[in-house]
């Protein structure tokens, strides 16, 4: 059975952090570089989590990511160069076709921007155990509900890509071509569509009777099986993180009102 997420255990320095240390190197993430305004810090933070990542030996897990991204910005990247308002010098000429510097440039920062939050969040997804994630933010006093709908959203893919891999083996055992032609395989993703979207119903509902079976709605104070044995750095790192992240506000403030 293939776990339905993205977590990978590698006993790494990372796996070692508190969720809420990770969490919050998220919004150092974002935060610092939107208030100082500098692209270098952006390229900084996306250099810094690959390292991260190679280190805690899962940066292949987000290959799969930035292959659906990686469309998704050269799209971007396309379309600003050649159509954004205000573009006037040209970079590269195709004859009929020109590429301007304003809407590349424009393109680039917006990449820079989705690069940076998607190793950011892989930092966390990639590394942390679910129940660790919702553990840690029930206990400083988040509803369970917030948790529970924050974990889910990075379970989606996985949890579809094994429903998909499961009833496409089923198919295939009744006779049905899945593999061939790009024609072949768009007439058997079509019958996919439903099994899936019916299963999930399912699976969503089995697992809402599970959770209320397990007292999720209840008000009383919740106690934890297991302990989370944090890195010794935990703490000195998030205290780092947030004062840089303060300090970077205070600074854009300042500079807003001096």
């Amino acid at each position: 059975m293939k776990s339905l997420s993205l977590y990978e255990d590698k006993q790494s320095f990372l796996n070692g952090l508190t969720p809420g240390c990770k969490a919050f190197y998220i919004i150092a993430a974002l935060v610092i570089p939107a208030m100082l305004g500098s692209k270098l810090i952006s390229i900084g933070f996306i250099v810094l989590s690959i390292l991260l990542l190679t280190q805690s030996k899962v940066i292949r897990r987000t290959l799969p990511i930035l292959a659906v991204s990686g469309f998704v910005l050269i799209t971007v990247i396309i379309i600003q160069g050649l159509f954004r308002a205000g573009n006037e010098t040209v970079v590269l000429d195709l004859g009929p076709v020109a590429f301007y510097k304003e809407g590349l440039i424009f393109a680039v920062d917006i990449a820079i921007n989705v690069l940076n939050i998607i190793f950011a969040f892989c930092v966390l997804v990639l590394t942390t155990k679910p129940s660790d994630i919702i553990e840690s933010m029930v206990s400083r006093g988040f509803s369970p509900r917030i948790g529970y709908v924050f974990v889910s959203l990075f379970q989606l893919i996985p949890q579809m890509t094994e429903r998909m891999s499961t009833i496409t083996d089923a198919q295939r055992s009744r006779g049905m071509e899945t593999e061939g032609s790009l024609l072949i395989r768009m007439k058997a993703f079509i019958p996919l569509i439903s099994p899936v979207i019916m299963s999930s119903f399912i699976d969503t509902k089995e697992r809402a009777i599970a959770l209320e079976v397990r007292g999720f709605n209840s008000k009383e104070k919740k106690s934890f099986l297991n302990v989370f044995h944090a890195n010794a750095a935990s703490r000195p790192i998030y205290w780092i993180l947030l004062i840089a992240t303060v300090a970077s506000v205070v600074w854009k403030l300042v500079m807003m009102f001096a």
